[in-house]
């Protein structure tokens, strides 16, 4: 019976838990629309980008995947884009899917710096599956009987909930720096999935900010011309609820090859004394050949898990369209004028 009851705490500290964040990527370069809806139309032609995260396969696996798509309006200066995410928490006992649909809007604000604002309504429905769980009578003192279950938990229908939820974000950029910020959840919906249970869910925020450093002539290759050869240091910060992480990294680029290196954590800020605020150490190595693009990361767990976890990997795809050919021309005199960004 004890055992039972602590399956039960243990399963509803999963679902509590799952309240006090979103999924996140390390590669949130490479999954702009999710990063901030800003970017929507940002590539300045239709382009598809692909997500995927494993993270602590070796205890208990999340996985998180998204598919996005955006298209940029020169005749109008705005952006559209949508994508889907798909979120499996404790070997899928939790699911999450939110179809998101952005809109964002450029302006031209000098020769040299541009701001693009940006607002996203999702759909988000979730869901509790108990198939999988183990109970405590099916245990004895000589441990797992492979018996099924008879608690009538079992028995009732898996608990679901839906929302709508809102996003708004800006961007501020140049052809060398960049800073952004993103408000996610700002109608606070409800995420409870009992009845009664009224949990809603943080406000979500973050900072991104990076610099592009050309590094032309450094190499004294003849081929310098040919390729982009540039130093990139990054900074993403995220606060939800009582909790708040920062990334901090940077990636060099001799295209078409990509590497860069991350830390995630918040050393100097401790909510538990007895544990440490570190997260993980990332690394990541990408290819990009003229419209398409790839990229794999690891990361490697530094804080109490420890390398038991099997850290996380992560994949991200990306390929940009050529821009519509009755527009072609337009846009490829807004892409001179506005140049968006490349991380």
């Amino acid at each position: 019976m004890g055992k039972k009851y602590i399956l039960t705490g243990t399963l509803l500290l999963l679902v509590r838990l799952a309240f006090a964040q979103d999924p996140q990527f390390t590669q949130w370069y490479a999954a702009p629309l999710y990063l901030n809806p800003a970017f929507a139309g940002s590539a300045l032609a239709p382009r598809l980008t692909v997500n995927y995260r494993n993270q602590w396969p070796s205890i208990t696996s999340y996985v998180t995947s998204s598919a996005g798509f955006d298209h940029f309006m020169p005749g109008i200066n705005s952006g559209v884009g949508f994508y889907v995410l798909n979120d499996n928490q404790g070997q899928g006992q939790i699911r999450s899917t939110e179809i998101a649909g952005q809109y964002s809007y450029q302006l031209r604000l000098s020769e040299a710096a541009n701001l693009r604002l940006g607002l996203q309504a999702s759909y988000v429905n979730r869901n509790l599956n108990y198939f999988g769980l183990t109970f405590g009578d099916q245990f004895t003192n000589r441990g797992y009987t492979g018996n099924p279950t008879s608690d009538p938990i079992v028995l009732q229908p898996s608990p679901k909930n839906s929302y709508v939820d809102f996003t708004v974000g800006g961007l501020y950029y140049s052809d060398w720096a960049w800073i952004g910020a993103t408000a996610s959840h700002i109608n606070r919906p409800a995420q409870g999935f009992f009845v009664g249970d009224n949990t809603r869910l943080p406000i979500k925020g973050n900072i991104h900010a990076g610099l592009r450093i050309p590094l032309l002539g450094f190499t004294g290759r003849g081929d310098e011309m040919d390729r982009e050869i540039s130093f990139s240091p990054v900074i993403l910060y995220k606060f939800q609820g009582k909790y708040d992480q920062l990334d901090l990294g940077a990636y060099l680029t001799y295209s078409p090859m990509t590497v860069g290196v991350y830390y995630r954590g918040l050393p100097f800020k401790r909510y538990n004394q007895s544990l440490n605020n570190h997260d993980a150490l990332a690394f990541l190595i990408g290819y990009r050949a003229d419209k398409f693009s790839i990229g794999y990361s690891y990361d490697a767990t530094v804080s109490t898990l420890g390398f038991a976890s099997g850290g996380s990997h992560e994949i991200s795809i990306s390929y940009t369209f050529d821009p519509i050919e009755k527009r072609a021309r337009r846009t490829r005199q807004s892409a001179r004028q506005l140049s968006c960004p490349k991380f």
